[in-house]
């Protein structure tokens, strides 16, 4: 296993205890390793309507070392794996590139702020939306109110695809997450999202290359993403559904 002080590790972000680690399988499930926290993550709207927070529901056993999640989609045991890749129709190979994410990104440059956009990895969740277009708003952000609209929808972006810059201080701004991975699902338009990998864990691929280590990353599980093992939101084209019922709990993030 390659050590993680020699993998590339995005700005911003820093790696996970070496415990933590995922291993993608050549034609099945992802290998869990270190027992992080597995939850469902609940998109939950403002008054508008749109994407604002997300509210912790189902808490799932992940006491296995590895635990064993569905990619392919079919599992009827979701989010595990429960053999269905064996017999389903799906690809399971691996598609996205080794290229650190900012290095493919566009810079939006605002007063006071820069934001860094990397489209291949949108999980389509929407907060980039929810009180104006984030491209706009980091455009003309300079109070503080506007700034932190500009910081919530940044960072409430699961997939990492839209970082941000303080241009004074020159320092990222990235959410302080623990190791642990999310379920998303989003009742706002009945679907299942991507698996919501947080805390520099690391994402060891098929044929033993780890990708960059990053603070948020979304991987794949409804099997049909063209970025894989990464989400590029196809979930939502195809209205994936994991038929895991909502338990919505008390903690709001």
């Amino acid at each position: 296993m390659t050590k993680n002080e020699e993998l590339p590790i995005e700005e911003g972000s820093k790696a996970a205890p070496e415990r933590f680690y995922i291993k993608v399988t050549p034609d099945g499930p992802y290998f869990v390793y270190g027992n992080p926290p597995l939850d469902q993550e609940i998109i939950m709207p403002n008054e508008e309507g749109s994407s604002w927070v997300y509210q912790k529901g189902k808490h799932f056993d992940t006491s296995e070392n590895p635990v064993h999640l569905c990619r392919c989609g079919h599992s009827k045991h979701k989010p595990f794996c429960d053999g269905s890749h064996k017999h389903a129709d799906w690809d399971p190979k691996e598609t996205a590139s080794h290229q650190p994410l900012l290095e493919g990104a566009e810079d939006i440059d605002g007063p006071t702020m820069v934001l860094a956009d990397n489209e291949k990895y949108c999980a389509f969740a929407r907060f980039c939306d929810a009180c104006g277009r984030i491209w706009n708003l980091v455009q003309k952000a300079e109070t503080e109110e506007e700034r932190e609209l500009v910081r919530h929808e940044a960072g409430h972006c699961p997939s990492g695809r839209l970082v941000l810059w303080d241009k004074q201080t020159a320092k990222v701004f990235e959410p302080p997450f623990e190791p642990s991975i999310g379920v998303i699902e989003d009742p706002g338009i009945k679907v299942s999202g991507p698996l919501w990998v947080r805390g520099g864990i690391r994402i060891e691929g098929a044929d033993g290359r780890s990708y960059e280590i990053r603070n948020r990353v979304t991987l794949c599980r409804c099997g049909q993403s063209s970025n894989k093992p990464f989400c590029d939101g196809t979930h939502a084209s195809m209205h994936f559904n994991d038929g895991i019922p909502l338990e919505k709990g008390n903690e709001e993030w």
